[in-house]
């Protein structure tokens, strides 16, 4: 990746995690609803994480202790907050 590109995807992260944040802060002070409270929190998380993941790969040089716990937690997280908001999403009554 050219330098150009890597601080374009590193501003993009940077903008998915005010995002992420955003979402999070949203939930906890205006949303009453506990289920979309659950599904605010949880969009925060894939953003967030996703976001910080982002940024560890274009980093160019040596990966600390912290990047990798992210490398392997990271994942868990987003595959954990896409399920659960598979599973709270609400369906039309017939």
């Amino acid at each position: 990746m050219t330098v150009d590109a890597i601080r374009t995807v590193i501003l993009i992260s940077w903008i998915g995690t005010g995002l992420g944040v955003g979402l999070w802060l949203w939930s906890w002070a205006r949303e009453k609803d506990p289920i979309q409270k659950l599904r605010f929190q949880d969009s925060g998380a894939v953003l967030l994480f996703a976001s910080i993941l982002l940024r560890i790969v274009t980093r160019l040089n040596a990966l600390t202790v912290f990047d990798w716990v992210m490398i392997v937690f990271a994942p868990l997280f987003i595959l954990a907050a896409l399920w659960r908001l598979t599973r709270t999403q609400r369906t039309p009554n017939p």
